[in-house]
């Protein structure tokens, strides 16, 4: 793969600005879990990790 030019890095750096990075902790087990079950539904690690706390916070929302 070729080297990111000057407008390639600068656009990923604009791209990468709209965004905050929550970071958490756990056990290599608990991420193996993790990866295994994102893998299984044919997405990636964050996608699973917040559609869970987006699936989450809606049933908290109608719970009251």
């Amino acid at each position: 793969m070729a080297p990111k030019s000057y407008a390639q890095k600068k656009a990923q750096k604009n791209y990468m600005e709209k965004f905050s990075r929550i970071e958490i902790r756990v056990t290599q087990e608990e991420r193996d879990i993790i990866q295994a079950h994102a893998a299984a539904g044919q997405e990636s690690v964050n996608k699973l990790i917040k559609r869970a706390i987006k699936n989450l916070i809606q049933e908290e929302k109608q719970s009251g």
